[in-house]
């Protein structure tokens, strides 16, 4: 297995949010990738994205021309999986968040990619040692858990499964170090470090709305200004998304306990449509 700085080549699988956030950072440090969906419309979507982070970027002055030039440069888009894999170094999976589909990714890429690549799933919350039993080589599988949006938050939580070895944990933390992160080492449990703790505060922001205790405006104020959050729990779930917050509530209510069952008003607005910013309304109104 390859040392971070002598990595070359990366995948990164889905073109949305997450997927193609993690793909710039690692275009941006000079690794060679490739962002890899089966719908052409979102891979356009997802590289066009990259471009206006890019751009606004340039035009906060955080990024200069040359350096957005060359991350372009470092940059493609595929349809397939199977070629774009074959000579990667490491592939980062970012699809939806169903374990079988995990699975099945994870199955094929064992199969297709170098015995020295490390497999990395962005999971928030789903098993990694589950992911990793779907393949023959397990110990260089684990999880990568990226921050949303990536291209800003420093956090990566690396993800230990029980068949993860040393030197596959070691590599993905020199990475995320060698892409401006700051990541924490974390063994495999339901939620992880940040998912677990950051659900609970958010289910309990939405009870408090529920109960009429204050708006949802104040609730983040009280968590803003009172304890330093960078954003209040429920402006948090609308960027998050509210179905990705309820799938990781039922997933650890049934694994850890009746703490995260998810409040009424969270299945409802679900239920609605009312995702958050990517549907234009959940906590907050996001249409203007």
């Amino acid at each position: 297995m390859k040392r971070a700085e002598e990595i070359q080549k990366a995948v990164v699988l889905g073109a949305g949010t997450m997927g193609h956030g993690i793909a710039q950072a690692l275009a941006q440090c000079g690794v060679a990738t490739t962002l890899v969906d089966l719908d052409a419309a979102a891979l356009q979507k997802g590289l066009a994205a990259v471009r206006k982070n890019l751009d606004t970027g340039v035009e906060k002055q955080k990024v200069t021309p040359e350096q957005r030039d060359a991350t372009l440069a470092k940059l493609a888009g595929s349809g397939d999986l199977e070629a774009a894999s074959r000579e990667a170094d490491v592939v980062v999976e970012a699809v939806p968040e169903k374990l079988d589909l995990k699975r099945s990714i994870f199955a094929k890429l064992d199969a297709t990619c170098r015995a020295d690549a490390l497999l990395a799933t962005n999971t928030s919350s789903l098993s990694i040692t589950r992911i990793a039993e779907a393949c023959k080589r397990p110990e260089r599988v684990l999880g990568m858990h990226f921050f949303n949006p990536v291209h800003i938050m420093k956090l990566v939580e690396v993800v230990r499964a029980a068949q993860t070895s040393p030197q596959a944990a070691t590599l993905a933390l020199e990475l995320s170090r060698r892409m401006g992160k700051d990541p924490i080492d974390v063994k495999d449990s339901p939620g992880f470090a940040s998912s677990r703790l950051g659900l609970v505060i958010g289910l309990e922001a939405m009870r408090m709305l529920e109960q009429g205790v204050a708006s949802a405006e104040d609730i983040d104020k009280a968590m803003v200004l009172g304890y330093g959050f960078p954003m209040g729990p429920l402006k948090l779930t609308d960027l998050v998304g509210l179905d990705v917050r309820l799938s990781i509530a039922e997933y650890l209510t049934k694994e850890v306990g009746p703490n995260f069952t998810p409040p009424q008003v969270l299945r409802d607005k679900v239920a609605r449509g009312e995702l958050g910013k990517k549907s234009g309304r959940g906590f907050y109104d996001w249409k203007n």
